[in-house]
């Protein structure tokens, strides 16, 4: 089943995330994809305040992942813009936390999508400068 959500401003963008948030379940694994740019934090902020995280979330560019726990389920936060292959993954503890007590979510889902389960939710998040600067349409495949 495939969702697509039209989103005219970050705040739009971030309330539609805090909803999947809202709803997301131990176990759940979502896949963010879009440009650079595209609005792939903001999401995952407001997809964070969904699970009840309130401490600043930003992306783990650098460090691959980072897991926050506060929320009612721990959020287990993946960048994997600058992994190798998907060897790398298992150094993350991936395969630990992918359908785990937790909820997954991975941006750039796209460059390891070998290694993604066949029931994770994937987000595509695109921009339309035609539209305006801060629109965006989101499709959620299910």
């Amino acid at each position: 089943m495939i969702e697509k959500i039209d989103t005219f401003s970050r705040e739009d963008t971030y309330e539609y995330a805090k909803s999947l948030g809202e709803k997301a379940s131990a176990g759940d694994i979502y896949c963010l994809s879009g440009d650079l740019g595209v609005g792939k934090t903001v999401f995952a902020q407001g997809f964070g305040a969904g699970l009840g995280i309130s401490e600043p979330m930003s992306s783990p560019t650098f460090t691959i992942l980072q897991e926050y726990t506060e929320g009612r389920l721990p959020l287990y936060h993946y960048d994997v813009y600058r992994v190798g292959d998907v060897d790398e993954m298992e150094e993350t503890g991936f395969y630990e936390y992918a359908g785990g007590e937790g909820v997954t979510l991975i941006e750039w889902a796209e460059l390891i999508e070998d290694i993604i389960p066949e029931d994770a939710v994937w987000i595509t998040i695109k921009k339309d400068l035609e539209r305006g600067f801060d629109y965006r349409t989101i499709e959620v495949n299910r």
